[in-house]
């Protein structure tokens, strides 16, 4: 029997509508991590949890947790889910799908009778998206012991540290310094794609291989102020000059890369500063903020040498100085297990679902998760890949879609995992 024919579209439908309803007055659709509205939200997925038949629990990094025992004991788990915070003003998709796709296929596989000889969990991650705290994935990095003791200090602007907040959620923060997890045999993410490639293929499923690694670039030129009539144009110190001169170097550089099959590549200077910032003044300093995503480490170091380099030459240019070039962070790529990423494609064909293989350029909880066992994700289309956004959206269609090849893959995972 396959529990994939058991997904019932319209109420896995009905749950995403009524989960985007909590959210702040007049703000559609904003749960924001440790607000009330984000435990109003919760408490409705406790109850729904409840209802499909699983055992609820909140674990040590303030993961809300629904569980099924397997009929095989000491097998381990497998685990699905992804969060239900929002950015503020955000979509009703982002985070929640995943979530609601593995509730669906929880009670799929009861509604058709099936009991997985792996113990299965549902998960709801805490905070994924950037908190108050300036950290995101907060709950999936405190499952892989990942949070350490200066990220729970972190102070949101009323005052409490994120260890507070994470205890205030039900979690034990001072238990966060290790992985929290030896059992898990795998994970599987559904997410919107929050791009668009799937929707301009007219393909309805993504197989996930991997998850481009961040590395931000803060990048600060210094010249001089000068009246803008009054000073010659080849007697200036105009750091604008030297900021529009590595932004097009960026754009162009991250577009080489992404068309030399080096995998994926994305660059944006999307914060952009400059002081005095007046019509009638040469600028005296530009701040530039770079934002690389690649799923290839060596691609972003080679390129990261380049940039310095471009910074160096567009200083000199310019006749003004190059004051700092820092990485604000950076994360490595995270590729996806090979195995799971073969299931998902093979689930999706055996239910007549076209796929294509692709990389994920935004973060998700599964590259946290995929320290402590093998992890995948699958991606569905959304309209016009917005997100982030109050028009994001997915149609009813793709999201049965997702629950059903993750219902599929799961049934894969537990016979060969």
């Amino acid at each position: 029997m396959n529990a994939a024919d058991f997904v019932q579209p319209d109420r896995l439908w009905a749950d995403l509508m009524t989960l985007a309803e909590i959210t702040d007055p007049g703000r559609p659709h904003t749960r924001r991590s440790f607000s009330d509205r984000f435990l109003d939200g919760r408490r409705w997925l406790e109850q729904r949890f409840t209802e499909a038949g699983l055992t609820c629990h909140l674990d040590d990094a303030g993961n809300l947790i629904g569980r099924r025992t397997g009929s095989a004991a000491g097998l381990g788990t497998v685990m699905s889910g992804s969060h239900s915070d929002t950015v503020p003003d955000g979509g009703r998709f982002d985070g929640i799908l995943g979530v609601l796709c593995a509730l669906e296929a929880a009670r799929a596989l009861r509604d058709a009778g099936l009991v997985l000889r792996h113990d299965l969990e549902i998960v709801d991650f805490l905070a994924e998206e950037p908190s108050d705290f300036g950290l995101s994935c907060i709950g999936s990095r405190g499952m892989a012991g990942a949070l350490n003791t200066e990220q729970r200090a972190l102070v949101a602007p009323w005052g409490e540290t994120l260890a507070q907040a994470i205890m205030r959620m039900g979690g034990r923060p001072d238990q966060l310094d290790t992985p929290r997890r030896t059992d898990l045999r795998a994970f599987l993410e559904v997410h919107i794609e929050q791009g668009i490639v799937l929707e301009q293929d007219r393909l309805p499923i993504g197989a996930v291989t991997a998850i481009a690694g961040v590395t931000r670039i803060e990048i600060l030129f210094g010249g001089r102020a000068d009246h803008a009539g009054t000073t010659p144009m080849d007697r200036r110190q105009d750091a604008a000059v030297a900021a529009a001169s590595v932004i097009t170097f960026v754009s162009r550089r991250a577009g080489e890369l992404a068309q030399s099959g080096q995998g994926h590549v994305t660059a944006t200077c999307g914060i952009v500063e400059i002081s005095p910032n007046a019509s009638n003044v040469v600028p005296r300093s530009a701040r530039i903020v770079v934002d690389i995503r690649v799923s290839e480490r060596a691609v972003v170091e080679a390129f990261l040498e380049e940039l310095e380099a471009a910074c160096h030459t567009a200083a000199s240019d310019a006749h003004v100085r190059l004051e700092r070039f820092t990485r604000l962070s950076d994360t490595k790529p995270v590729a996806c297990d090979a195995g799971l990423v073969r299931m998902i494609g093979q689930a999706a064909d055996r239910l007549g679902l076209k796929h294509r293989l692709m990389v994920s350029g935004a973060g998700h909880d599964a590259a946290f998760v995929a320290r402590l066992c093998p992890a995948a994700m699958v991606f569905v289309p959304c309209r016009d890949g917005r997100s982030h956004d109050p028009e994001e959206w997915c149609t009813p269609q793709d999201a049965a879609n997702g629950a059903r090849v993750l219902t599929q893959a799961l049934q894969d995972v537990d016979r060969d995992f």
